[in-house]
């Protein structure tokens, strides 16, 4: 019934389309017009457009006109005429949306249309690409289109000094990678004064490759960072103990999997490792006999967890990484593999010591672990954005997320040409060895034919035992994964040649197409300085070629394994089929394979059993398919499900960020912050004496020779406050802490007098030097908070609950410490001379060198029962001091320092 409805009404999507080709229309019709403007002209009219949005005009308002200004434009310098899906596409993105476009379709000029209608309204327009060489090409190609229509494009890139950054900003149009552009955020609400900012405000962004962006990293936290405490000789020893493990043999009892002997049960499906009570007692007697643990001490005692950590961090290290798999060792280093897209990580590293337990295990040199001094998600940072579109050209199958997380509902944009692709059915067969004999057979036979093929491959692995089974029939070809990525341009351009074999993991193809027959420009420009007849003689030759291979069929994909995710497995697909190209698609799978070991259905290895398959049999059915699709929909269910609570608890540490940094961004804007310090000075006084003499009560409630010492022992103000109340009998609490609020005030206006202007420099330093210490505490206290919370769970309440209500009082803390704080600091210090300030500022920036910005994808284990994996990148420095205790580290049960009485915990050991 929904299907006969589909075809009488069309889909939503069907509906979509049509309005918009209705505008495409009123485009088209101005063609003619905008043809016979001089250059000169058109340049003109981009002021004009300006003017009028000046004027009130809005941006959907001038949309037509634009658009038909910026395609005349492209013919002009670009040579290219966008197509009228280019144009749907453009709208699309102008209105807040994502454009699915296939391979091919050209979303680089698409994207164009709505950046330049965007650009009229002077704000900043960003381009966000997935790394810097996207960005800086993409800028540069499109450059010539931007500047002729009189619009200024800035590229932002790692590594770039501050004055070139804010260059880049204050254009038009920006590109950059959503690292720095995220990691540049974080850096603006660290900076000590307004001009050292380089971001404007964000208001539009289009995100390419918005599914990788928003969905594989949303877990990625951008985390600034500075050195922490060494413990490499801990990983080390807990490394040597680890191998002498052994996995669990376990038995089903009534449909669980209970271990019958062993040490630690491995979770492939959720990626856990779990110790066994026999593992338990083996870790202990390992850690005793090393002297790690003293003799009949418990690896559960409350002061031994950190140990606990490091023993747990390294078995997940042994079992969960492989080599090759989810990591290289490169030149002494571990490079992360993506699992996405098969690239290296360079820079990214595991957090809470996992990356440092991997380290222990290949023999490399062990980093020091880190502190975090700021962070955001991408999630977070994208919804800062006024508007947000994106393009890719696989997101329909992720549309529920990208609607409920992002609010950006996906518009699939129709192909230009009809597609001829021909994706066939899976063929599985019982083992991967009969797997991958087939699938070199099969290459054989096209390779006779003389077709392109390109084996996909979800594992570096994969695509070396591929490669190995090739070498040893004797079959040319190229392989194109992490090891091998500086070679991905020159792999890929000639991927197209007739016959060519190319084995990649999913990084192939992000940002550039295969051409059949190869690419002939790549060919021209490895050339030096070629005649006029070797140009004809190549083009005349790559024609040939070309005609050939659309001839035998196109490019053909063969996939090796299936992914998690429907959506990788149809970017593999998109490869083949561009621009209305012949092409073929086939996957060889096997029972073997993860996604079939761990995700299929019981039912269909059954089935595969009882047909009594012989060796080489393969399972080709629409049906095996479809099941191995629902497979993948519930794997993508799950992921989803992790990405959407660690948001919900993200968004609680999101609304703290916030309003830290609107409050620093107030401070470093204000001149004079008298009006604030006065307000927290009245606040700590009145709060101070008020713990002690409490408003409305008697007098045998009061304390007040404890008051005395604390006021002597936290603002240096030696009161008599009894010979006050004695005098005074009407006096009670608010009216003793006015009259010690008016001496402090006094003394504070006599230094500010001596001081001079100075002064409002110095305050404006101190209050923000305490902001960003508070906020790295605060920060390392929700992560700790964060990483226990869901054992709350087992008493019967809500983690998500208890985590909102306990961090709330832990930001009320930090800012009623800032208060006392600063108070207390700014009431004691002596300036010596005014240029004690440009001192200040002169060691903090000295400490830059120090910083290190990551990216981190964060661990769910503490959220929810399933983990993923952590990941960090190194990058800039950033203007922030590395926080060092001078003072010796005060116990939570010991004295308070301050004299008070209380212990440290009650008292300024709150947060």
């Amino acid at each position: 019934m929904l299907s006969l409805v589909k075809k009488v009404f069309g889909t939503h999507n069907d509906r979509r389309i049509k309005e918009y080709k209705k505008r495409v229309k009123k485009i088209n019709a101005l063609e003619a017009s905008f043809s016979e403007l001089s250059d000169t002209q058109i340049k003109e009219k981009t002021v004009e457009f300006k003017g009028r949005f000046s004027n009130g005009e809005t941006l959907d308002q001038l949309m037509i006109e634009m658009f038909a200004l910026v395609r005349e434009a492209s013919k002009r310098v670009m040579g290219m005429r966008h197509f009228d899906v280019q144009l749907v596409g453009g709208m699309v993105l102008h209105e807040g949306k994502i454009a699915e476009m296939r391979t091919g379709e050209g979303k680089t000029l698409m994207a164009t249309l709505a950046v330049c209608l965007n650009a009229l309204a002077q704000q900043g327009v960003h381009v966000v690409t997935v790394n810097d060489y996207l960005a800086e090409r993409d800028a540069n190609w499109m450059r010539p289109l931007y500047e002729f229509l009189g619009l200024s494009v800035g590229v932002i890139l790692s590594g770039q000094e501050g004055e070139h950054k804010k260059e880049a900003y204050a254009a038009d149009i920006t590109y950059g990678t959503n690292n720095e552009f995220g990691f540049d955020y974080l850096r603006d609400n660290m900076v000590f004064s307004m001009e050292e900012r380089v971001q404007r405000t964000l208001f539009f962004s289009i995100v390419d490759e918005v599914d990788s962006i928003l969905i594989d990293e949303a877990r990625t936290p951008l985390i600034i960072s500075g050195p922490a405490e060494d413990s490499s000789l801990m990983y080390q020893s807990i490394n040597v103990l680890i191998p002498q493990l052994e996995k669990a043999v376990t038995e089903e009892i009534n449909g669980k999997e209970v271990p019958i002997s062993g040490h630690y049960i491995v979770d492939e499906k959720n990626r856990q490792v779990e110790f066994t009570e026999e593992g338990h007692e083996k870790i202990e007697q390992l850690l005793e006999k090393d002297g790690i643990l003293e003799q009949g001490e418990s690896l559960y005692a409350s002061h031994k967890l950190i140990l606990l950590h490091y023993v747990q961090i390294g078995l997940r290290a042994h079992v969960l990484f492989q080599k090759n798999v989810e990591y290289i060792v490169s030149e002494g280093q571990i490079v992360l593999i993506d699992e996405h897209t098969g690239r290296t990580m360079y820079g990214r590293r595991l957090s809470e010591g996992l990356h440092q337990a991997i380290e222990a295990k290949e023999g490399v040199s062990i980093q020091a672990e880190s502190q975090t001094y700021a962070s955001t998600t991408f999630q977070n940072y994208f919804r800062l954005y006024d508007k947000l579109s994106g393009m890719t050209g696989t997101a329909d199958t992720e549309a529920v997320e990208f609607q409920q997380i992002y609010n950006l509902p996906v518009v699939v944009v129709p192909t230009n040409k009809p597609i001829q692709r021909k994706d066939l059915n899976d063929l599985i067969y019982m083992s991967q060895e009969e797997k991958y004999e087939a699938v070199i057979e099969n290459i054989r036979e096209l390779q006779a034919k003389q077709v392109p093929v390109l084996v996909g491959a979800a594992t570096i692995e994969s695509s070396e035992t591929v490669s190995a089974f090739l070498t040893k029939s004797g079959v040319e070809h190229k392989v194109l994964n992490a090891k091998y990525h500086e070679k991905e341009a020159e792999i890929i351009a000639q991927a197209g040649q007739p016959g060519a074999i190319t084995i990649a993991t999913n990084m192939a193809g992000r940002g550039t197409d295969i051409v059949l027959g190869g690419n002939l420009e790549a060919e021209l420009e490895a050339l030096d300085n070629p005649s006029d007849a070797e140009i004809q003689e190549r083009t005349a030759a790559w024609e040939k070629r070309h005609q050939h291979v659309l001839d035998n069929g196109g490019l053909h994909i063969l996939g090796t394994d299936r992914h998690e995710s429907r959506r990788i497995d149809n970017q593999l697909r998109g490869r083949a089929g561009r621009q209305g190209d012949p092409g073929s698609t086939r996957f060889f799978l096997s029972m073997d394979d993860n996604l079939m070991r761990i995700f299929a259905p019981e039912k269909m290895l059954n089935m595969m059993k009882g047909l009594g398959m012989e060796r080489g049999e393969a399972i080709e059915h629409r049906m095996v398919s479809n099941a191995i699709e629902r497979a993948q929909r519930k794997v993508e269910g799950h992921n989803f499900d992790i990405r959407k609570q660690l948001l919900e608890y993200d968004d609680v540490a999101n609304e703290q960020r916030q309003i830290v940094y609107r409050q620093r961004t107030e401070i470093m804007s204000s001149y004079d912050l008298t009006p604030m310090i006065t307000n927290m000075r009245k606040d700590v006084v009145f709060n101070s004496v008020l713990s002690f003499i409490p408003e409305n009560s008697v007098e045998e409630m009061w304390d007040v020779p404890a008051l005395e010492t604390d006021l002597a022992a936290e603002f240096d103000v030696q009161a008599d406050v009894q010979k006050w109340l004695d005098d005074d009998k009407k006096l009670t609490g608010p009216g003793v802490a006015q009259k010690v609020l008016d001496i402090l005030t006094a003394r504070y206006q006599a230094k500010t007098e001596e001081v001079g202007v100075e002064m409002r420099r110095f305050e404006r330093f101190i209050v923000l030097e305490m902001f960003d210490n508070l906020w790295k505490e605060h920060l390392a206290s929700m992560d700790h908070l964060r990483q226990s919370i869901h054992l709350r769970g087992y008493g019967g309440k809500d983690p998500k609950r208890e985590y909102k209500r306990e961090s709330f009082e832990l930001f009320q803390g930090m800012l009623e410490t800032l208060k006392l704080d600063a108070t207390k600091f700014l009431l004691r210090v002596e300036i010596q001379q005014q240029e004690s300030v440009d001192e200040l500022e002169a060691e903090r920036r000295a400490e830059q060198e120090k910083i290190e910005m990551q990216e981190q994808h964060a661990e769910v284990s503490s959220l929810a029962s399933d983990e993923d994996d952590a990941v960090v990148e190194p990058g800039q420095p950033a203007d922030v001091e590395t926080f060092v205790r001078k003072e010796k580290k005060v116990g939570r049960n010991e004295p308070c320092p301050c004299g008070s009485g209380k212990k440290y915990k009650q008292c300024h050991g709150k947060v």
